[in-house]
């Protein structure tokens, strides 16, 4: 049997959510998102900004990295 290459094996995570690594990638997607959601609900009360603005202004940051490592790797299969 062929190994997969590293390039196939991440198109089928990205786009083929009937594998287990793409349901996997699906799910911590979905995570990502709504604790994104979360965050930003978050920082729009005032005490909670106030006390924890630096927390939630990094965590806004990770999480938009890494939506942005995640669109560029599927543009690369389109």
């Amino acid at each position: 049997m062929k190994k997969k290459s590293w390039r196939h094996r991440l198109h089928e995570i990205i786009y083929e959510a009937d594998t287990p690594a793409g349901k996997a990638f699906d799910l911590i997607l979905l995570i990502f998102i709504l604790l994104s959601v979360i965050l930003v609900a978050l920082e729009s009360v005032d005490w909670i900004d106030q006390e924890y603005h630096s927390v939630l202004n990094l965590a806004e940051w990770f999480i938009t990295i890494l939506f942005t490592i995640e669109y560029l790797t599927s543009c690369h299969f389109n």
